[in-house]
């Protein structure tokens, strides 16, 4: 059976969980300057090195213009640096500075707070089961069919 109302939509469900737990994460990362979807940027380029822009969309599931303003601040800071490809002269690498990995090294504690205090308030394993399930959603393969509802 299909849902008939926007109340049941999947997408808004999801959608309205990911900005009530973004705002909650940026509260606690307040301090350290950095949103948290900046410091998963960060986070994911220390743990992977540089990486293209198309690279860096593709890990964090995002688009490219929606990152691009994401870097923004990062790049004006110093956190990034944006340098020619190595692989592919054409293509922009975009590395984490010296003064990144520090930022992103003082605000880890305030995310672990936030990451700790999720938990307490969902239940460590709930927590545990959610990142599994969010997971299995990003890893879906969802297309568009041509057919009309």
């Amino acid at each position: 059976m299909r849902p008939t109302s926007p109340e049941l939509c999947t997408c808004l469900a999801i959608r309205q969980a990911a900005r009530h737990v973004s705002q909650y994460y940026d509260q606690h990362l307040a301090p350290s300057g950095l949103r948290i979807t900046q410091f998963s940027i960060l986070a994911k380029l220390k743990a992977r090195g540089p990486l293209t822009i198309n690279g860096l969309a593709d890990v964090m599931v995002m688009d490219r213009t929606t990152l691009g303003r994401n870097i923004l601040p990062l790049r004006r800071d110093g956190l990034i640096a944006i340098v020619q490809g190595a692989a592919d002269r054409r293509s922009k690498d975009l590395h984490l500075t010296d003064l990144g990995r520090e930022r992103l090294d003082a605000a880890r504690p305030y995310w672990a707070a936030a990451q700790a205090g999720f938990d307490a308030a969902f239940g460590s394993h709930q927590g545990s089961e959610l990142r599994a399930l969010m997971r299995a959603v990003t890893s879906t393969d969802l297309v568009v069919e041509t057919t009309e509802p």
